[in-house]
């Protein structure tokens, strides 16, 4: 066990270095989140004032659902690095190396773990700067951060699958479209859930983006919903472990493929 503990900071390691001399990607994946912060936070802000909707304002609403997109939106590239290293004979080296193979697929979930971290805190910063409050404190914050980890963890583990086994920029490409947008709006992540239609209230309790939300807004409230906070969270855990260990299959079956 220690063997694999050694060998996943080391593949950590050198993945974050990766990361660390490209922080150009990180900013480049913020573009788009700021945009919905601050152009849907000032063009729906009398949203709020709607009967029923429960936020003190939208900007508040808007913060969690800007934070869970983007996690989706980042993470849904994972298997565009996979394809790369396959192309360039990385990932084949590794494999004929004493690394530990769960090791190879720990340090990548890592790097995704930090990365959406990293986003998230910075949208959280320009939600503030933007009139948003988090009644929950730092605590609610940091229950925000890890709802958008946990998230981030299951795309980037079914996008580095999809790597894997299918091997075709165009299948990610198209799989990151088609999921994107349709479980953003098939959520509360900008409209509260009481104004949705029935349909979408009921296909948004099965939605991992709607967990993530109901996560973090459970845990930022003035009076936090630590129950629903629990329930949601637990769901998302163990989706992301049952990803996690699914690209682990998908993993083994690249080896033999090779």
């Amino acid at each position: 066990m220690s063997g694999l503990f050694v060998h996943t900071w080391w593949m950590s390691h050198r993945r974050l270095k990766a990361l660390l001399r490209n922080p150009g990607l990180v900013v480049m994946t913020l573009v788009q989140p700021a945009i919905w912060l601050f152009l849907f936070g000032g063009l729906f802000r009398k949203v709020a004032e709607l009967p029923g909707f429960g936020a003190a304002s939208y900007v508040d609403y808007l913060v969690p659902g800007v934070v869970v997109m983007s996690a989706v939106s980042s993470n849904m590239w994972s298997g565009m690095g996979v394809i790369d290293e396959i192309e360039r004979g990385t990932l084949n080296r590794f494999l004929v190396s004493p690394v530990s193979r769960s090791a190879i697929l720990n340090a990548g979930v890592i790097e995704q773990a930090v990365s959406t971290a990293i986003q998230s805190l910075i949208i959280i910063l320009l939600g503030r700067l933007a009139g948003a409050s988090y009644p929950g404190g730092v605590l609610g914050v940091v229950v925000l951060a890890v709802a958008s980890i946990l998230l981030g963890a299951i795309f980037s583990a079914l996008s580095s699958t999809m790597g894997l086994l299918v091997r075709q920029r165009e299948t990610i490409i198209g799989l990151s479209v088609f999921l994107l947008l349709p479980l953003t709006f098939l959520s509360s992540a900008f409209m509260a859930k009481s104004l949705m239609p029935s349909w979408i209230q009921n296909v948004a309790a099965f939605n991992p983006l709607n967990w993530s939300l109901d996560t973090a807004r459970g845990a930022l409230a003035a009076d936090p919903d630590w129950q629903a906070v629990a329930v949601h969270g637990g769901w998302l855990l163990g989706l992301a472990a049952l990803m996690i260990w699914l690209s682990t299959l998908s993993f083994r079956s690249y080896q033999k493929s090779i």
